[in-house]
């Protein structure tokens, strides 16, 4: 590869990385808030585990709408190209989380309060739709031979950056103003940093270059009339792989950034100032030991990490309400980091390995709707399935189980992943009929 082309794949994974991270830490925001200040603020007439569970609803709500934003979003990716359909969908999440920031509270209009959050966590959910699988193919479009498994985990990457940042702000914002002036308005801030970020954001994604891949398979043929059907007509048991290969990562890393942060206070006793810390402490690792990981995985093939990462991932579904259980902070807070490095191993090559499943012409269609759909499944519901399962059993054996169904399905698609999916990044055909 010329220098021009290395110099334009950096470029294009810097901005991948920071505008991946901005928009989870959107997306985040809404979650540290959902276990934190949402069920008092927008639900103060339910009892607490009603509160809880009606404010996961509404975050949700946001994974509901995500496989909307993939589908629509992919089709402009496949259409018109990557990089202008990544600046919309980073300008619709950034003024999502924004007007959050401003919303009044149910004190202040009641119920309509509530409606308002969800019509927001919506523009957040199909903002962040077409956004990790588009960062997904343009990095990866860009990478050198043999190192796409590093390039393509960078997007990946954003998720633990913006973890890392949303629940760093809220940590540090509820110190500095008190529990009192947190809960009233301290909470908001937050939010309205999000569109500094943004323009950040924008700034950089604005400077870089098309995909190669991409812009030479327009040179030979017109892009596909309808990507989303041919995603769904010929590429059904590649959703279906993509589906099980993500679940079991996605529901047992919202166990660990969202669903503890509540569950912890309330059933173990820790402080919040301590659970934030540890969910800190543990996206570090999970962010440090990112690319080491994808590294690996270009060397000793990707497929093989992410296939014992999901045998690690499945012992850690089993021992993560336990170890929290114990109420033993020393434990607690060693767990954390190691799930971190345990998280980081499946999902920092599963964003390559997933992209391989699909042909350039819909790519990013078929990534992100596919994303999408195991993110609702995995990471969407499992809070709320657990605050449920809580509820209803009074034990968290019942929640531990769930996590170990899921982690499982993924080790299997795991297990039946092509040993060349990883290298099969060319151009595959499409039908004619739809692609013309």
């Amino acid at each position: 590869m010329d220098t021009d082309r290395r110099q334009a794949a950096r470029r294009v994974s810097r901005a991948a990385f920071i505008g991946t991270a901005i928009e989870w830490y959107d997306f985040f925001l809404y979650g540290t808030a959902a276990a934190l200040v949402f069920n008092k603020q927008f639900f103060p007439a339910m009892d607490p585990v009603a509160g809880s569970i009606a404010s996961f609803g509404t975050m949700t709500v946001g994974f509901l709408a995500r496989p909307l934003g993939g589908i629509v979003f992919g089709h402009f990716g496949d259409r018109i190209g990557r990089r202008n359909t990544l600046v919309a969908s980073l300008l619709i999440m950034g003024i999502g989380t924004t007007l959050i920031g401003v919303l009044p509270t149910y004190s202040s209009i009641g119920v309509w309060a509530a409606v308002l959050l969800v019509v927001m966590r919506i523009a957040q959910g199909i903002g962040l739709g077409g956004e990790l699988g588009g960062a997904v193919v343009l990095t990866m479009e860009h990478a050198p031979k043999g190192r796409r498994g590093l390039f393509g985990a960078f997007p990946m990457m954003g998720t633990p950056a913006g973890m890392l940042c949303a629940n760093a702000v809220f940590l540090g914002t509820s110190s500095l103003l008190g529990e009192q002036a947190f809960m009233a308005w301290g909470w908001r801030v937050p939010f309205l940093l999000s569109i500094v970020l943004v323009a950040v954001g924008l700034y950089l994604r604005l400077r870089i270059e098309e995909s190669p891949d991409y812009a030479d398979l327009v040179e030979r043929r017109k892009p596909v009339k309808l990507p989303i059907a041919v995603v769904l007509r010929d590429h059904w048991r590649e959703v279906l792989h993509t589906i099980g290969v993500i679940i079991g990562n996605s529901a047992l890393a919202y166990i660990f950034m969202v669903y503890i942060l509540g569950y912890g206070q309330s059933a173990a006793g820790l402080s919040r100032t301590f659970l934030l810390t540890c969910v800190i402490g543990g996206a570090a690792v999970w962010l440090v030991t990112a690319p080491l990981w994808a590294h690996l995985g270009d060397k000793a093939g990707l497929r093989a990490v992410f296939t014992w990462g999901s045998v690690v991932l499945l012992a850690g579904a089993l021992a993560i309400l336990p170890v929290i259980n114990t109420g033993n902070t020393t434990l607690i807070a060693m767990f954390m980091l190691v799930m971190g490095a345990v998280l980081a191993m499946t999902h920092a090559p599963q964003g390559t390995l997933t992209a391989s499943f699909f042909p350039v012409a819909i790519r990013y269609s078929g990534t992100s709707v596919a994303y999408q759909l195991a993110s609702l499944l995995g990471g969407g519901i499992t809070p709320l399935v657990a605050a449920s399962l809580f509820a209803s059993s009074g034990t968290s054996l019942s929640i531990t189980a769930y996590l170990a169904v899921v982690t499982f399905i993924s080790l299997v698609a795991a297990l039946v992943i092509p040993r060349n999916d990883a290298e099969r990044l060319g151009d595959q055909p499409v039908t004619a009929d739809i692609a013309k």
